[in-house]
């Protein structure tokens, strides 16, 4: 009875969760856009201001596996509530910091809030919302977290018109509040009643190489790819996570099954939503320096220029849908191919192509609106009840992984095409020449303190170098995603897929209702939370 009283407020409950997962994605894009005000009013060195955006990245994508697990084990509703008090606490502690230091650790501390919220959120859904529907809610939750996209700088933006830089962490405050007072009255508390107990080494191992391999990224988008400390922390990343895998084949308890990834669903949805999310994260880190550099758009009005990808929100309900009629396969593939699409499109932008930017970040939306919600569902589906924030969590990683792999590859591509791309600089003086070729930023605070011909002639020299590199690195973003299109197309499931899934699930001693699930003790709809 307490489960079908659940199910009754499943909508409601589902608006909390999306509420709770717009807060992570706004955070980084708004934060960007106060970068300068941060530094004038901190005296932040450049160093400082990489690791203000990158501890909340690196705490962030290291813990995802571990927090998904301590879910599963605790309780989902308890690690959401508890994720969102201390992202709530450590915002309000960072508008008020007074020094870069200061602020690094509490950006760390706000991922760490995250990393609890992302996994909860979607596992959440799991527990809520019965297998037919669940392919829907999970399209509504992939929409929202695409709308921080564009939100992010238009709600960054507005704020800092009128407020201090401060107002970025704040207004996390009273969504947070909403969030967790309406979470503690609706959503129901689930968890694994005879979970093993933690398994410390794989843990450890999977943290510390989570950590290893997001460092490694930031480090390839800041130094290069042949720089010591890249290639040794991507290399003990790669290891610390194959030793991972290795353990829990051989543990008794493991946080993971092994054998997941040895399902198709799973395992080829995975490497799809890493595609996807390498795709977006590439194509609008260089995008929104084309918008604010070269078409000389303030940040709220880049913002809103970047709202065509909300076409995210018209796709994510029509996927379950054709997922059903022509299968999982078909539905992801279809995605990533207008994905690569729109890629491609925006490679041939020019100085004075908004128009086709628009059209193919909406292409883009639509595409990304079929395959991440279809992906992210065959994922969930795989998973044995007892284990969904771990499975989640392995979703939110695939895209965080995917992320900050698409902006370091995509910005390395960009910053040296636009290097080559360069005219000598002879005329310069030396730390002018070399902020110039650094980046399209740069180049535009050089010439705004020149006279207004050479000034104008060195930003037009800037823009159309950079409108090369951004050619050659959305070609390489597409050529990445169209490796997605051939995993996609070799490994997943075609047609009924899904109902595939479900019947296997019914027949699997995790699946709820099963007497496997009984003896694991899955407790969702045992503890709903009182309404």
């Amino acid at each position: 009875m307490e489960r079908s009283t659940v199910h009754r407020r499943r909508w409601q409950i589902l608006a909390v969760l999306c509420l709770s997962l717009v807060l992570i994605g706004l955070d980084n894009l708004i934060l960007n856009l106060a970068l300068p005000k941060i530094q004038t009013s901190l005296g932040s060195t450049g160093t400082e201001l990489q690791w203000i955006v990158d501890s909340y990245t690196l705490a962030f994508g290291g813990l995802l596996l571990l927090c998904g697990t301590l879910a599963d084990r605790f309780g989902r509703k308890r690690l959401l509530l508890i994720g969102l008090l201390l992202f709530m606490g450590f915002s309000v502690a960072a508008a008020f910091a007074d020094g870069s230091t200061a602020l690094i650790v509490l950006r760390a501390a706000m991922g760490i809030g995250a990393a609890m919220i992302m996994p909860a959120t979607l596992s959440i859904i799991k527990d809520v919302f019965p297998p037919e529907e669940q392919a829907k809610a999970i399209g509504i939750w992939a929409g929202t977290a695409a709308l921080g996209v564009p939100l992010g700088p238009v709600v960054g933006g507005l704020l800092l018109e009128h407020f201090w830089w401060g107002s970025v962490f704040l207004i996390n405050a009273p969504v947070v509040i909403v969030a967790f007072v309406v979470g503690l009255k609706l959503i129901p508390e689930s968890r694994n009643e005879k979970h093993p107990g933690l398994d410390l080494l794989g843990a450890l191992l999977s943290v510390l190489g989570l950590v290893a391999l997001v460092y490694g990224l930031v480090e390839a988008s800041r130094n290069g790819w042949s720089d010591p400390v890249t290639l040794g922390s991507l290399g003990g990343g790669v290891l610390l996570l194959v030793a991972f895998v290795l353990w829990e084949r051989h543990t008794p308890h493991p946080m993971l099954m092994p054998e997941l990834f040895r399902d198709s669903r799973f395992g080829g949805a995975a490497a799809a939503i890493t595609a996807i999310s390498f795709g977006m994260y590439g194509a609008l880190f260089v995008l929104t320096q084309y918008l604010q550099f070269v078409l000389s758009y303030e940040p709220l009005g880049a913002g809103l220029r970047l709202l065509p990808i909300a076409t995210m929100i018209v796709a994510a309900p029509l996927a379950p849908k054709l997922v059903e009629r022509v299968g999982l396969k078909w539905v992801v593939v279809a995605g990533l191919v207008l994905i690569t699409g729109s890629l491609a499109l925006t490679a041939g932008a020019g100085i004075a192509s908004e128009g086709r930017v628009l059209a193919s970040l909406a292409l883009f939306g639509f595409g990304m609106g079929l395959g991440m919600p279809a992906a992210a569902d065959a994922m969930l589906s795989a998973a044995p009840s007892g284990q969904a924030g771990a499975g989640s969590a392995v979703t939110d990683a695939a895209m965080q992984v995917g992320g900050a792999l698409g902006i370091a590859v995509v910005g390395s591509v960009l910053t040296t095409s636009y290097r080559e791309a360069l005219p000598g600089l002879d005329g310069l003086p030396g730390p002018a020449a070399e902020a110039v070729g650094d980046s399209i930023g740069a180049a535009t605070g050089v010439a705004a303190s020149m006279g207004d011909g050479q000034g104008q002639a060195l930003l037009d020299t800037a823009r159309e170098a950079f409108v090369g590199g951004l050619g050659d690195a959305l070609l390489t973003g597409a050529a990445v995603t169209a490796a997605g299109v051939l995993v996609a197309l070799v490994v997943l499931p075609g047609r009924k897929a899904r109902a595939a899934g479900a019947a296997a699930e019914t027949h699997s001693p995790h699946s709820p209702g099963s007497p496997g699930a009984a003896q694991e003790g899955e407790s969702a709809g045992k503890q709903a939370a009182p309404l």
